[in-house]
């Protein structure tokens, strides 16, 4: 009996050994994800402020003109808005988000990368609408 438990033991112990490597592959993995996911639309943000002030300096001439169109006016004021939600959005994830495991368990790693991979496809969709809508209110 003594040497079944010893045995047990020594197979647990190998099977943890086993799948340790292979979890933090996948968690790497999937960190890779997660910051692709951010890289692509990080170098959009320029143009997320520029295509703001575009809008907003539209809004002004708008404003300005004999017969103000509000319509108009409301629709752009809405994008200007997006486009900044959309910029913060990118910048309060960024601030959040840790590079380091740290302490962490394999699991505990997997959840958080997990939870963050949410967060950036959020943000990156909020990119990309902002920036569509931009180009549907700002082509004419």
């Amino acid at each position: 009996m003594k040497l079944s438990t010893r045995l047990l033991f020594v197979i647990l112990i190998l099977i943890g050994f086993a799948c340790g490597p292979n979890a933090k592959e996948e968690n790497q993995k999937l960190r890779d994800e997660v910051i692709a996911i951010h890289d692509e639309v990080m170098p959009l943000m320029g143009k997320l402020k520029s295509l703001e002030k575009d809008a907003n300096s539209l809004i002004e001439e708008i404003e300005a003109a004999e017969t103000v169109d509000s319509v108009r006016i409301t629709d752009l004021k809405a994008l200007a808005y997006d486009l900044n939600q959309a910029y913060d959005g990118m910048f309060v994830w960024m601030r959040q988000y840790e590079t380091e495991d740290g302490e962490l368990s394999d699991e505990e790693v997997k959840s958080y990368l997990d939870d963050q991979m949410v967060k950036v496809t959020k943000v990156n969709e909020d990119i990309t609408a902002a920036l569509e809508k931009a180009d549907l209110l700002l082509r004419d």
